[in-house]
């Protein structure tokens, strides 16, 4: 393929892609390879990138935690992590950071979408499975649905 000038190229595709928001090098990898011209050109790339600290790991961890940890319980953002490429020791290490404060932000949670425990076992029912879709586990959800509340 000849050389076009309207194209950006693969590094400047990446640093586009990264001057949006974090991103992992799995994930520049998946949006990128297709744009790849010649056989290694990618990782040369994103070796490049990494050894200027424009792709961090860390930084992509600390983003996820920052943005979704408040509304997500830990399964929700271990998931996210896993999707986004992150080494599983790096993953392991976040989560169990969140598990101090699950019981925590699930009330919050809880309480800013119901603000009222169940009445009858249907409304329980669909309390329960909101906090769960949201990452909380089951012993939180069930804790906090039988637990009165202060407020």
């Amino acid at each position: 393929m000849a050389f076009d000038p309207r194209q950006p190229s693969l590094k400047g595709r990446a640093l586009r892609y990264l001057a949006g928001r974090e991103h992992s090098r799995a994930e520049l990898e998946r949006k990128l390879v297709k744009f790849e011209e010649e056989p290694g050109e990618l990782q040369r790339v994103l070796d490049e990138l990494q050894a200027k600290d424009f792709i961090s790991e860390a930084r992509v961890v600390e983003s996820v935690l920052h943005q979704r940890a408040p509304r997500m319980g830990a399964a929700r953002v271990r998931q996210e992590l896993q999707h986004k490429g992150v080494a599983p020791e790096v993953i392991s290490e976040a989560v169990d950071s969140l598990r101090d404060t699950e019981f925590a932000r699930a009330s919050e949670v809880w309480r800013r979408r119901f603000g009222a425990l169940p009445q009858d076992p249907k409304e329980h029912a669909r309390q329960a499975r909101f906090l769960m879709a949201r990452g909380f586990s089951g012993a939180v959800v069930g804790k906090l649905l039988r637990a009165p509340q202060d407020d």
